[in-house]
């Protein structure tokens, strides 16, 4: 496989392990812990890797978020507990996560070494959440945990990558939503309020971003080479499979 094919398919499975976590009621519960909401420990759990900034700032990183729902998600977050905090107990999350979920499946010690190299590789430029995140230490180095981490790593990867494509296709990230799979639930979700532009001339753009962001991620699967890059893919939608 070619490093663009690996980045097409790794891409779906990658988006939707990378953020499982999140999903946990453990998770949820670590947010009440904090004493904040799960959205905004949703919020400064992403956004929070990149420090005390302003609200405005966390939005343009995260992007696909509506500027007012993620300041309402931040500035909550920020009166109780420090983002960064909040970003630590996230990846705490995530690799406890990882560690039950992922680590007593077969081939997970095997997919932490693929994706660790695959994160290593990656080019961080004009993408700050996954440069933040990508020198945070990990607070576990079991292969579940490692894993857990280096598919989130990825997924901010690829999220930053569509974000840069998005944008050079002429799109606004409101845009890129609506013209998506999900349309205009999807915007409801990520907290864009309606009136919604019509999303007909943006489903072109829209497929030419994907493929740019083929493009933008496929260095980081260079350094796997093409039969280790076959494997990845094997071993992501194996290991979606089998936590069914």
């Amino acid at each position: 496989m070619t490093p663009e094919q690996v980045a097409a398919a790794s891409k779906p499975v990658v988006l939707d392990l990378g953020d499982a976590f999140s999903r946990d009621p453990t998770t949820l519960r670590r947010a009440r812990l904090l004493g904040i909401s799960g959205w905004a420990f949703y919020i400064s759990g992403r956004a929070g890797a990149l420090g005390d900034v302003r609200a405005e700032t966390a939005a343009a990183a995260l992007g696909f978020i509506a500027p007012d729902a993620v300041a309402d998600g931040w500035d909550a977050a920020a009166r109780v507990v420090a983002p960064f905090e909040v970003a630590a107990a996230s990846l705490a999350e995530c690799c406890r996560w990882g560690a039950r979920q992922l680590g007593p499946l077969p081939g997970t010690e095997r997919l932490s070494a693929l994706v660790e190299r695959a994160v290593v590789a990656a080019e961080a430029s004009a993408m700050p959440l996954f440069a933040a995140w990508r020198a945070m230490p990990l607070p576990d180095l079991s292969p579940g945990a490692r894993s857990a981490a280096g598919l989130r790593l990825l997924r901010e990867h690829f999220t930053g990558a569509y974000l840069l494509a998005v944008r050079a296709a002429g799109m606004t990230p409101l845009e890129a939503v609506l013209a998506g799979p999900e349309g205009e639930a999807g915007a409801v979700a990520c907290g864009w309020p309606p009136p919604y532009p019509p999303i007909g001339p943006l489903v072109r753009r829209r497929l030419w971003a994907e493929a740019v962001t083929n493009r933008l991620a496929a260095p980081a699967f260079t350094a796997l080479g093409p039969a280790d890059g076959a494997e990845l893919v094997e071993l992501l939608h194996r290991t979606r499979v089998d936590l069914g």
